[in-house]
């Protein structure tokens, strides 16, 4: 059998570092043929990486497009703003899309691209890895096998960590929610997802609280300057100077905004790109921290919780059912399943993940490329229909927010955009 062929739009963080290996580590399943990515350097690289054709490689996904469908597949993962129009391109041609979360960030976007994808029959999935994980999976079939009974109440906090949360959503590409989405879209629509796929249930109402606490120009130092770099008198005391970050225990992280990883490389970058600016004089407007609150139609109940300031990037989950209780931490990639009849503990502890996200990135490639010999007849583990309504999910929970926490109706919040 030959393997399924793809072109890649957008060979950043994700689409190079996540998806595209699948293609190198499973020649027989997948090979990638093409790339889009503006950045020259990037461009290259991924040409090297995967022996394409100079003639395959384009600085635009317009340029790529006009080529015709030349692949099987698409693999989208520009940044968030940029989703739509390649996506929906895709689809006209004759590709099925893995594309990356979220999908967009205007709820009428995602809506027409669900629609799309139905109307040309092609398999539009959302990358929401975290369904492909065993951590995630196996929590899913405790619950519909009825092991903890009817559950009551979910609670699952998303600690960013707190440089995490300075590089991507302080000095990063998801820092400002009009040059990309919301955090609780951006970071948290993992978050959203899981907990509506796990619990499978509609979610009937939602309210959400946060703010910006502390990565704020009045927080700054006394006398700090824009760049850290530029003499910053606090550089031994604030724990998010870029210079010592990034050319110490963040070093790995400097791959994310510069091709030349040597002490030179990443100085230079931290000079010219945003990555060196000091983290309480950018132009971020995300929130540090937010909960959202969440009720489904049989009366369960779920908490969320996201923060940047941990010291640790994990996510720890508390699901109460009538029967038992489940508590995980992905971390530790383990669960626990407590019986409250036997009062018997069981201790799952999974095997060290082989790729991202606990081993979602690997699964849902793999997954994927399964899925597209049987459209029509099953639907996609994370389908851009069921993604939508946890998508949904994310946008009321910041209209919430912006309202003073405010509980927002899911079926009028739903019906405004689907009427219109």
């Amino acid at each position: 059998m030959q393997p399924k062929t793809a072109i890649v739009i957008g060979a950043g963080d994700r689409g190079a570092r996540a998806y595209a290996p699948y293609a190198l580590e499973y020649p027989n399943e997948l090979k990638i043929v093409a790339v889009a990515e503006p950045n020259k350097e990037r461009r290259i690289k991924f040409k090297d990486t995967h022996g394409l054709p100079a003639k395959n490689c384009f600085s635009s996904w317009q340029d790529m497009m006009d080529r015709g469908k030349i692949a099987d597949i698409a693999i989208i993962c520009t940044l968030d703003r940029f989703h739509f129009q390649p996506t929906i391109k895709a689809l006209e041609l004759g590709y099925h899309v893995l594309l990356e979360k979220p999908m967009s960030p205007d709820p009428k976007e995602c809506i027409e691209m669900a629609r799309v994808a139905k109307k040309y029959n092609r398999q539009l999935t959302i990358c929401h890895v975290l369904r492909y994980t065993e951590f995630w999976s196996t929590i899913k079939k405790v619950i519909s096998d009825g092991k903890i009974g009817k559950v009551a109440s979910l609670q699952l906090n998303e600690n960013v960590e707190v440089m995490h949360m300075s590089h991507s959503f302080v000095r990063g590409n998801w820092n400002n929610k009009e040059k990309s989405s919301p955090m609780i879209l951006q970071k948290s629509c993992h978050d959203m997802d899981i907990i509506s796929y796990i619990l499978d249930k509609k979610c009937e109402r939602i309210s959400s609280y946060g703010s910006l606490m502390h990565f704020k120009e009045e927080n700054a130092p006394k006398d700090a300057p824009g760049r850290c770099l530029d003499g910053c008198p606090a550089e031994l005391e604030c724990p998010f100077h870029a210079g010592r970050y990034y050319l110490g225990e963040g070093r790995g992280w400097a791959r994310k905004f510069t091709e030349d990883t040597t002490r030179e490389g990443i100085i230079k970058a931290l000079h010219e790109t945003p990555y060196g600016r000091c983290v309480y004089q950018s132009d971020n407007n995300v929130v540090d921290h937010q909960v959202v609150n969440m009720e489904f139609e049989d009366g369960a109940t779920a908490i969320f919780s996201m923060c940047g300031f941990t010291r640790e990037q994990t996510r720890i989950v508390q699901i109460m059912g009538t029967k038992g209780e489940i508590r995980g931490n992905m971390e530790e990639n383990s669960i626990s399943i407590y019986d409250f009849l036997t009062k018997h503990e069981t201790i799952i502890k999974f095997d060290n993940p082989v790729s991202g996200h606990g081993g979602g990135d690997n699964g849902i490639v793999r997954t994927f490329l399964r899925e597209i010999d049987k459209v029509g007849e099953t639907e996609s583990v994370s389908s851009a229909a069921g993604s939508l309504r946890s998508h949904l999910m994310a946008f009321a929970a910041e209209k919430s927010r912006l309202n003073s926490g405010s509980s927002i109706e899911l079926d009028d919040y739903y019906n405004s955009f689907i009427e219109k």
